[in-house]
C-alpha cells in the first residue's frame, strides 16, 4: 500500500493510492460544513505517448493500403476516423476525475468529470439512500471490491430496489475505499440520529 498526504488551502486533504490495477490515483477530501463532505478521485491523466502510438499505428496501417490501393481516400478516411475517434474517446469514455457530494440534508450527487470537459451529475435524494457499503466481487480470478449506494425499496422499508456503483473508472484499492466509507459513515450516521434527538426534545 502507498500512501502520501498532502494538505491544502480551502479544508482540502490530498492522499495518494493506488487503483485495482496499480496506476496511481489521488484522493481528495473538502469539508464545507459538518453534514457536507466532497470526495474526489482522480484518474490517471492521458498519456501523450499512448496517444502518438494508436495514431501512428492508424496512419502507418492507412499508408501501407494507399501504397497497395494508391487511393488518396484512404489517407483522408484514416484521418477522419482518427479524428472523430479521439472525440469520442475524450468525450465518452476518458474520465479523469469522479467525485461524491454528501450533503446530509439533501442527498448524495455522483459527479464524472471526462477529459474534454463534458461533466455527467446523478443526484440521489437522501430519502431514498438506505446505506454506503463496500462489497466485494470476483473478475479475473481476482477479487475486486468497489463503494455502492443502497437505495431505499419504497415498498419494503428493509428491502432494497437498486444499488448504485462508484468509482467504476477510477477503481480504487480497499484502503482508499475505506477512507471514502468511513467519511460517508460519519455523515449518515447524522441523518440516522437527528430524527431521535428531535423526538427527544
Amino acid at each position: 500500500m502507498e500512501e502520501r498526504r498532502y494538505r491544502s488551502g480551502g479544508g482540502m486533504e490530498e492522499r495518494r493510492y493506488r487503483s485495482a490495477s496499480g496506476a496511481p490515483i489521488a484522493l481528495r477530501r473538502r469539508q464545507h460544513s459538518a453534514s457536507c463532505r466532497e470526495l474526489s478521485v482522480r484518474c490517471p491523466r492521458l498519456q501523450l505517448r499512448s496517444l502518438s502510438a494508436a495514431t501512428s499505428a492508424v496512419w502507418l496501417a492507412a499508408y501501407g493500403l494507399f501504397v497497395l490501393s494508391e487511393n488518396s481516400l484512404v489517407l483522408s478516411a484514416a484521418i477522419f476516423i482518427t479524428l472523430i475517434g479521439l472525440i469520442i474517446y475524450l468525450h465518452f469514455v476518458k474520465i479523469d476525475q469522479e467525485s461524491l457530494l454528501v450533503i446530509g440534508s439533501l442527498g448524495i450527487q455522483v459527479t464524472s468529470s471526462y477529459a474534454s470537459g463534458k461533466e455527467s451529475t446523478t443526484f440521489i435524494e437522501m430519502s431514498r439512500v438506505k446505506d454506503v457499503v463496500i462489497n466485494e466481487a470476483i473478475h479475473m480470478q481476482k477479487v475486486i471490491y468497489y463503494l455502492c449506494i443502497l437505495l431505499q425499496d419504497p415498498g419494503d422499508p428493509q428491502g432494497i430496489s437498486e444499488v448504485v456503483p462508484l468509482f467504476q473508472s477510477s477503481k480504487p484499492r480497499l484502503d482508499c475505499l475505506i477512507e471514502v466509507y468511513k467519511s460517508c459513515q460519519e455523515i449518515l450516521e447524522q441523518k440516522k440520529t437527528a430524527p431521535q434527538s428531535s423526538d427527544t426534545k
